[in-house]
C-alpha cells in the first residue's frame, strides 16, 4: 500500500480514497495475507479513516504457552487531525462525542499518510490482550513430585560420603 499525499487527497474529486488490498503487512507475523478495505476521507482540517481487515495469526497461550491460530479481525476508525489547519468547530462532526484531547493523532497538511503502518497500528491494537488457546485451558501440566524428587540429585554423593562416616559428634 502507498503512502497518500494528503494535498492529492484534498484535491481529488470526492476527497476520498478506498483501497481495497489483500497482501502481507510489513512487521505483522500473520500466516496469510491481511485482506480488506481502508478509507481515507479529507474533511478539510482533519481525516477520516476506517479500516476493515482480516487475518489469522499464529499467538501463544498465556496459559500453557502453546502456540494456537488465531482469527483476527480488525473494524476501527480513527479521526487525524491536520496540524496546519484552522481550527474550524463547525466542522467537527456533531454526531460523535469529541474532545479536542481525544484527537492526538495528527500530520502536517501538506505530508503524506502512511497507510500500511497505519493499518498495521490498527490491527495490532486488534490483537487480544489475553491471549488463551482455549476458555477452558488448564495451564501447564506440571507433574506431581514426591518430597524425593525434590532433593538434588547432585548432592546424592556427598549424601552417602557422610552415612559412610562415623559419628564425630562423641
Amino acid at each position: 500500500m502507498d503512502a497518500i499525499h494528503i494535498p492529492n487527497l484534498a484535491h481529488h474529486p470526492d476527497k476520498r480514497v478506498t483501497i481495497d488490498f489483500k497482501q502481507l503487512v510489513k512487521d505483522l507475523k500473520s500466516l496469510t495475507p491481511v485482506q480488506g478495505t481502508v478509507t481515507v476521507m479529507h474533511k478539510g482540517n482533519y481525516l477520516e479513516v476506517q479500516v476493515q481487515a482480516k487475518t489469522i495469526v499464529t499467538l501463544t497461550c498465556d496459559r500453557c504457552l502453546q502456540q494456537y491460530n488465531h482469527r483476527l479481525n480488525c473494524d476501527a476508525d480513527e479521526i487525524i487531525w491536520l496540524k496546519d489547519s484552522e481550527l474550524i468547530i463547525s466542522e467537527l462532526p456533531l454526531n460523535q462525542d469529541l474532545e479536542l484531547d481525544d484527537m492526538v493523532e495528527n500530520l502536517p497538511e501538506d505530508g503524506n499518510f502512511d497507510v500500511e503502518a497505519w493499518v498495521y497500528e490498527q490491527l495490532c491494537l486488534a490483537l487480544p490482550q489475553r491471549k488463551l488457546c482455549d476458555g477452558d485451558c488448564k495451564g501447564i501440566d506440571v507433574p506431581q513430585a514426591s518430597p524425593e524428587d525434590l532433593t538434588d540429585r547432585r548432592w546424592a554423593a556427598l549424601s552417602a560420603l557422610k552415612n559412610q562416616l562415623p559419628d564425630l559428634a562423641d
